[in-house]
């Protein structure tokens, strides 16, 4: 259904009360679109109509824009992802590519650049049963091979279920996406009315979980196995576990990193009887022993004492 400007403009300034920026999503359009049914089109098109574009949506209050469908990878494609991040650059507007070419550096010229999709993400598993069988091995791949160099818009974790599908992945592997995921705007793919029915510490973990990181630490992993990552916010980290292989697997992780000021955290993971999530504090030494149940996960997220 079409919205409309004037509708968009009072849903922003309904946002901006609650602290909310929107982003806009438009077809790329052009000859090699097909997709005639998802609108607005032609909008990113021409530079006299992105300026036009712009200029209302910079009045509005509107934060960015995801721009769909791309064509290949040919000369003429290239200049158009280029034209648009320029554009948008002058109006303070913030841009994420979907159905995309792979980042190329892109946002190191032009970091209004947030994230690109360019990944077999997370709606591939919501059509078919197959994609979602692979899951577990592909989660625990791409860390080592597309999201290792540019931001990533996969649209990570999905704790209550998919209708038709039967996830292979536990809870807990879903909630450690979130840290191993790395993107400049992070879309999580759980519903509000899914994320309601999870137990309150989960939603708090949700709530509170960074959306910005400022070191990361590689601790141990195989593509398409399992992966360890932990990456700081400020002064806290938070360590994520990803088991890509249908086994337990029971691992000793490398914590020398966090030297003597972290003694406590809390840690997230399967609730193996209840096919849910527990948390409870747990102590840190140099090592931690820890089990990652078959395609589950962990996260532990420090307390500083």
């Amino acid at each position: 259904r079409r919205i409309g400007y004037e509708r968009i403009d009072t849903l922003a300034k309904y946002a901006a009360t609650k602290n909310v920026k929107l982003l806009l999503w438009y077809n790329s359009a052009g000859d090699w679109n097909t997709v005639n049914f998802y609108t607005p089109r032609n909008k990113m098109l021409t530079h006299a109509s992105r300026i036009e574009e712009f200029t209302k949506l910079k009045k509005m209050g509107i934060a960015g824009i995801k721009v769909d469908f791309f064509p290949g990878d040919g000369q003429s494609a290239m200049k158009y992802y280029i034209d648009i991040l320029k554009d948008a650059a002058q109006y303070g507007i913030a841009v994420n590519f979907h159905g995309s070419t792979y980042p190329r550096g892109w946002s190191r010229t032009y970091p209004n650049l947030v994230t690109m999709e360019a990944i077999k993400g997370q709606e591939f598993i919501t059509f078919n049963q197959q994609d979602a069988n692979m899951q577990p091995v592909h989660a625990t791949t791409i860390p080592f091979t597309r999201n290792l160099f540019d931001p990533m818009d996969f649209t990570p974790v999905n704790l209550s279920g998919i209708p038709g599908i039967k996830r292979k992945t536990t809870k807990a592997f879903e909630l450690s996406l979130s840290v191993l995921f790395l993107s400049g705007i992070q879309h999580y793919g759980e519903s509000d009315s899914g994320m309601l029915k999870q137990k309150d510490f989960v939603q708090e973990y949700m709530r509170t979980v960074p959306d910005s990181w400022d070191e990361v630490k590689f601790i141990d992993g195989y593509p398409g196995k399992y992966v360890i990552l932990a990456r700081r916010a400020g002064k806290q980290w938070y360590i994520s576990g990803t088991n890509g292989e249908n086994k337990e697997l029971s691992l000793q992780l490398n914590l020398s990193f966090l030297k003597k000021q972290y003694k406590k955290a809390v840690l997230i993971g399967d609730d193996v009887q209840e096919k849910d999530l527990f948390s409870r504090q747990i102590d840190l030494e140099s090592t931690y022993n820890i089990v990652m149940q078959p395609y589950g996960g962990f996260v532990i997220k420090t307390k500083e004492d």
